[in-house]
């Protein structure tokens, strides 16, 4: 992976991390579940209007929609909304890397060299110590639903390596087409027909300012932002390379959460962030063959 595209991973971890603020921000006054839909209603209304069909498999859409979109933030939402707090979502989330390196393995038959699998394997160590840490502070529940939305994410990603798209902004946008209507009909269901619409009448209070500012950043930076360089990364390099950066959210949601919501982080959770940023960084790194000089050749870049 070239140097540009490390830089622009590390960015969309950067801000996935910091989304987790904002949609801590948002749920204070949204429901979990309208949340979701109102988020990627906002996007998909303008994209249907105004951007060109990705030129994709339907069916691949459908995947990326159904994975990355509802089933990630359905049970990210809720998960949040029970109880799940900041930093350790923004951590067991990235458990979606491992299990894409694997169904990408299984599914797409994707090679996973031994410099990769030991990073990643480095990087989970590291993750799992922050969870070991901070486990006493979570329910079960809002884990395995945590864990739930980290596996949607992953066939999201498989979803997108097959779609292949000349434009994978254009996918992205029009991924955020398939989650408003199941996630409404399951706000209506689960939080009742009244409770999201009750929500939009008292956006002018302060809390309403504020869920109304972490919505706006979810949808700009951790959607449309956020996840076009994502989907475009995952156009360009193999599944295995690109998804073990995920593994730097966490850092970054928990030094915002230390900043922001004043959670401490401990002397292991600070080690174990450092043992994460090492086991992304040996996995992202392919070794290159060594070539032999000969004048016969072109120069590198030519």
């Amino acid at each position: 992976m070239p140097a540009r595209d490390r830089l622009l991973a590390v960015l969309v971890a950067v801000l996935w991390g910091c989304n987790f603020l904002a949609i801590h921000a948002a749920l204070g006054q949204f429901p979990p579940m309208f949340a979701g839909a109102l988020r990627f209603a906002l996007i998909a209304i303008p994209t249907i209007l105004f951007v060109p069909w990705p030129k994709v498999k339907l069916r691949y859409l459908l995947g990326y929609g159904i994975g990355f979109g509802t089933g990630q933030f359905a049970f990210l939402f809720v998960a949040m909304d029970l109880g799940m707090p900041t930093g350790l979502a923004s951590l067991v989330l990235q458990a979606s890397a491992p299990f894409t390196v694997l169904l990408g393995a299984v599914l797409l038959r994707e090679r996973v060299s031994g410099r990769q699998l030991t990073g990643i394997l480095l990087a989970v160590a590291g993750m799992t110590a922050i969870a070991w840490q901070q486990s006493s502070h979570a329910a079960l529940l809002p884990v395995i639903l945590t864990l739930l939305a980290a596996l949607s994410w992953a066939f999201g990603n498989l979803a997108v390596r097959r779609a292949t798209p000349d434009n994978p902004v254009h996918l992205m946008l029009w991924m955020s087409v398939v989650p408003p209507l199941p996630m409404l009909a399951l706000s209506f269901v689960f939080e009742g027909p009244t409770a999201g619409w009750h929500s939009l009448t008292t956006l002018g209070t302060t809390t309403g300012l504020i869920g109304v500012a972490g919505m706006a950043y979810v949808i700009v930076f951790g959607t449309v932002v956020g996840s076009g360089i994502w989907t475009t990364l995952m156009k360009h390099h193999p599944a295995g390379v690109v998804a073990p950066f995920s593994l730097l959210v966490p850092v970054v949601g928990l030094t915002a959460s230390y900043f922001v919501l004043d959670e401490v982080p401990t002397v292991l959770e600070i080690v174990s962030a450092a043992v994460v940023i090492g086991g992304v960084l040996l996995g992202s790194f392919r070794r290159k063959p060594v070539e032999l000089p000969d004048e016969d050749l072109l120069p590198a870049g030519a």
